[in-house]
């Protein structure tokens, strides 16, 4: 890797959460696998999302000759696993990223947005995919109220 990509890719590595596979879920016998990683959101201590997505195995990537390319499905559950502490998140409508991973070699990105709800207090969770040129309409939400903690 190249020294300038390389310090690109450490300067933003901190920006978003990493994923810990937590379970692995075979769905035929092409090698097809449901993945579940739980994500622990580094702005706000205590809540953790655990997201599924679909990974092709090696024989239904020969077979459908899209090597480099998974579904957009995903799924997301969020909860409050510890005393909730709220850091410096973004309060527009827009929200901003908490996770991201790539689905193709360069096109599509599955994405975990973080959208605070004020006036309910209520963290809202979105998984959804990003793709250059066609936006999907396969996402899941997930919420986590405050439940008066003076956010």
């Amino acid at each position: 890797m190249k020294p300038f990509r390389l310090a690109a890719l450490l300067c933003l590595s901190p920006l978003f959460a990493s994923a810990e596979q937590v379970g692995e879920v075979g769905v035929d016998w092409t090698g097809n696998d449901i993945v579940i990683e739980a994500i622990a959101d580094p702005e706000v201590k205590g809540v953790t999302c655990h997201v599924a997505y679909f990974d092709r195995g090696l024989i239904d990537r020969l077979s459908k000759g899209n090597w480099f390319e998974d579904p957009s499905n995903a799924s997301i559950a969020c909860r409050q696993t510890g005393p909730i502490e709220i850091g410096d998140i973004d309060r527009s409508q827009e929200g901003e990223d908490v996770f991201r991973a790539s689905r193709s070699i360069i096109l599509k990105s599955l994405r975990v947005k973080r959208i605070f709800d004020e006036e309910n207090q209520t963290l809202i969770y979105l998984v959804h995919a990003r793709e250059l040129a066609d936006g999907s309409a396969k996402l899941a939400i997930s919420t986590v109220p405050l439940y008066g903690s003076g956010q």
